[in-house]
């Protein structure tokens, strides 16, 4: 089979209407068509808010994480705290916010680490890691009525053995976690 070397480009919106809203995202229908055959071709596309992951660690270099039940998989997920950003909010002050509610922690000022689209087949949001350092417990959680979490102590150093052994099977922590390696290395 011959390989294409032509160039991409985005494909032309035709129309785009709202197929639904529900209440933390929307789904839109969209219309678009085909650069290369001119067809057109209708898609779905999930809006949602952006959202930030925090990688916090303590004075003794443990991560703080977080287990909660997630309705989608039926199944309590080792994860890290994190949430969605805010109206007005960006993604640090997000971190902060959302380390504090869940865990009780707080720590150094956050860190940028980068951030990952969430799936970009079907969704048009980013997830932001950050990383917080010297976290400690400060304050009583804050959940909202649809969380129970339980906080978790993990070694920075089993992180590798959790994912490799599927206890952190969560798509977008596997991203940060490895997002907040690469930044780790490059310093």
């Amino acid at each position: 089979m011959p390989i294409n070397n032509s160039e991409l480009i985005p494909w032309p919106l035709e129309k785009s209407l709202c197929a639904g809203d529900y209440k933390i995202f929307k789904v839109r229908s969209d219309r678009r068509t085909s650069p290369r055959t001119g067809d057109e071709h209708d898609f779905f596309v999930i809006e949602s808010v952006d959202w930030c992951n925090t990688v916090a660690l303590t004075p003794d270099n443990q991560l703080v994480m977080i287990e909660q039940y997630r309705q989608g998989t039926n199944l309590i997920e080792l994860e890290l705290p994190g949430g969605m950003i805010d109206p007005g909010e960006d993604p640090l002050e997000t971190a902060v916010r959302e380390l504090r509610e869940e865990t009780g922690y707080a720590g150094d000022t956050p860190e940028t680490v980068g951030f990952v689209y969430a799936n970009p087949a079907i969704m048009n949001n980013k997830v932001h890691t950050t990383v917080i350092r010297n976290a400690t417990r400060q304050h009583n959680t804050q959940l909202d009525a649809g969380e129970d979490i339980v906080t978790r102590l993990v070694a920075i150093n089993d992180i590798q053995r959790l994912i490799g052994d599927g206890t952190i099977s969560h798509s977008l922590m596997v991203a940060a976690l490895f997002r907040f390696q690469l930044a780790e290395n490059a310093d």
